[in-house]
């Protein structure tokens, strides 16, 4: 009995030789990874926060609890692992285990020897071309170093918890993780760009949300319709909704399936995808000539580019409220210009000057 996917016609993928991780982070998350491995001593802090989360102990919990993936154990998932490898140009491939999930899910764990999990539901609910998509994804986070942060994120989510007692402390913390959440979404949107160059397959890339969000049957489900729940769900309903929306995502790790669509389809839309498919991509050896200032200010550009285009109501009323109070300091500029002047005067003209 043949699949789905061994009737479909192979599909060519370009092998993007020497690419950087730069060429799939978002200008935020760059931004943010740029400015952390410019810290002098950073590297030092990290290994001390993680000395409290011990990841040989994760590492042997997984190596008991789960299946590690190689070309004997789940052959067809090692060979999507190591075609989206190789397309990205790793060649060192990390560990990958699967493990019992029915939900669809993966993550990259660790820092010495960064390692990858995905569960039991993306093996049953994702084709070939999904699955390529996914696992994409999570080496895309390995290559961009995410692992390190997303475990300091951990380590102070659970000082949160623990400080909570304590209101200046834990305010503190939450600010600092609220940030750090705000940074690992953009991450997220990070990895689905790794995902998808290592597929090359948009619709694949899509389909995947698209069972994210609501399980792994797509016969019934249109995908411009689940674009249209996107724009719905970035421009709909009133104040109260965006107040909603704030709530929902302050302290989530992952943007919404729906605005990860929207997101990795407005990045097509760029032609910045289509760029680096035509070998216009950053390279790894270039990386070290990487200018802080250059991703800072592409960062602050791209939340800048967000804001000035968003749809949604309370960042509408902003806009508005910034428009006035702008419109207010004009006023007030061109009225202290006036002031004083004498009857007759115009703004700009010179005044006769006083009889000697």
């Amino acid at each position: 009995m043949t699949t789905e996917d061994e009737t479909r016609p192979a599909r060519r993928r370009i092998t993007l030789t020497g690419i950087s991780s730069r060429a799939w982070e978002h200008p935020a998350d760059r931004g943010a990874l740029t400015a952390l491995r410019e810290l002098r001593g950073f590297d030092d802090v990290v290994k001390a926060f993680f000395g409290m989360w011990n990841e040989r102990a994760f590492r042997l919990a997984f190596l008991a609890n789960a299946i590690r993936v190689d070309h004997r154990q789940y052959p067809a998932i090692y060979q999507r692992f190591t075609e989206a490898a190789t397309t990205l140009d790793v060649a060192e491939l990390p560990q990958l285990y699967v493990s019992q999930d029915p939900m669809i899910n993966g993550q990259a764990i660790g820092i010495d020897k960064p390692f990858i999990v995905i569960t039991t539901g993306a093996v049953d609910k994702l084709d070939d071309e999904e699955m390529r998509a996914l696992l994409g994804h999570e080496i895309g986070h390995v290559r961009s170093g995410h692992a390190v942060y997303k475990t300091i994120m951990m380590i102070l989510t659970k000082w949160a918890a623990n400080l909570a007692w304590l209101p200046v402390g834990a305010i503190a913390l939450r600010a600092i993780i609220a940030a750090m959440f705000e940074w690992w979404r953009k991450a997220e949107l990070s990895a689905d760009r790794a995902g998808l160059l290592a597929g090359q397959d948009p619709a694949a890339s899509i389909r995947l949300l698209m069972k994210l969000a609501g399980g792994g049957d797509l016969s019934q489900i249109d995908t411009t319709a689940f674009l249209e729940q996107a724009a719905e769900y970035e421009s709909g309903g009133d104040l109260r909704d965006s107040v909603l929306k704030l709530g929902m995502t302050i302290y989530s790790s992952h943007p919404v399936p729906v605005a990860r669509a929207a997101a990795l389809r407005k990045w097509v839309d760029s032609g910045e995808y289509g760029a680096i498919l035509g070998g216009e991509y950053p390279r790894r050896d270039g990386d070290g000539n990487a200018s802080v200032s250059d991703d800072v200010k592409a960062a602050a550009n791209s939340y800048r580019e967000t804001f000035n285009e968003s749809q949604d109501p309370l960042v509408g009323l902003l806009r508005k409220v910034g428009d006035g109070a702008a419109d207010l300091a004009g006023s007030a500029a061109r009225s202290a210009r006036t002031w004083g002047q004498r009857p007759g005067e115009q703004e700009g003209n010179t005044p006769p000057a006083d009889p000697a």
